[in-house]
């Protein structure tokens, strides 16, 4: 699973890192913490336009979604996307074929069961690199109202090794592309075998984690702050536990 990311970034630092223009930018709104039930708006570069940069709601309504009613009950069923299934889903099959993307965020949150506590993880490039999350994009338009709605999906994977300890309830992760990857994953030449061989967990030396506060289980605190991914110690004489 991945719901919860940090995406403090500004518009030249995303313009630089993907050799693409933020059109949109006044509407982007950085923050250290974005939550997929709170359906945030996120930066992304999409197949249909790589040297763009364009704002995209996070839970990915399919095309064939009849009412807004129904477009905002499945909006919270797909958050994520399975890579194992994601070709012959219907939710997702269509996007797969023609409407990949990149989603790039700092890093994010994940939480490891011990016992009876769930100690919240912040997981980021050991390179302390801008992340390229893999992803998938549709555009619904609400025939009633002619609203259009450009929403996406992240897609998760089996997790390596580092994450399978640190999120150790479902062991999955977030597909998470390397640089020499990254615009052939958004490339509409791409055939089905090649997009699906890149949905692969990254390698557990890529990331860096460490534990974080109980201040981002808190529902009513202001998330949006550098607290929320500073290290915090849960125990075992350490200053805080950590993979690097």
């Amino acid at each position: 699973m991945c719901f919860s990311v940090n995406v403090n970034l500004v518009k030249d630092e995303l313009e630089d890192r993907y050799g693409a223009v933020f059109p949109d930018h006044h509407r982007h709104q950085p923050s250290y913490y974005y939550h997929a039930f709170s359906l945030p708006e996120l930066a992304a570069i999409c197949s249909e336009s790589p040297d763009k940069i364009t704002l995209l709601k996070w839970g990915l309504i399919p095309h064939w979604v009849k009412s807004a009613e129904d477009a905002e009950n499945i909006r919270f069923k797909t958050f994520n996307a399975r890579a194992e299934t994601i070709n012959v889903k219907p939710s997702f099959s269509r996007a797969f074929r023609s409407g990949r993307c990149i989603i790039p965020v700092r890093g994010f949150f994940e939480w490891q069961h011990e016992g009876n506590l769930k100690i919240p993880w912040y997981i980021y490039s050991s390179g302390n690199d801008i992340m390229s999350l893999a992803g998938l994009y549709e555009k619904w338009i609400d025939t009633n109202t002619g609203t259009g709605f450009s929403t996406f999906s992240i897609i998760t994977t089996d997790a390596n090794e580092m994450m399978a300890i640190i999120h150790n309830s479902k062991k999955r992760m977030p597909v998470i592309l390397k640089r020499d990857v990254e615009r052939k994953w958004i490339s509409t030449d791409l055939t089905e075998k090649e997009a699906l061989d890149i949905l692969k967990p990254c390698p557990s030396d890529y990331l860096a984690a460490h534990t974080v506060s109980k201040l981002i289980s808190i529902k009513s605190a202001d998330k949006n702050t550098p607290d929320v991914i500073k290290p915090y110690s849960w125990g075992s004489g350490d200053p805080y536990f950590r993979f690097s």
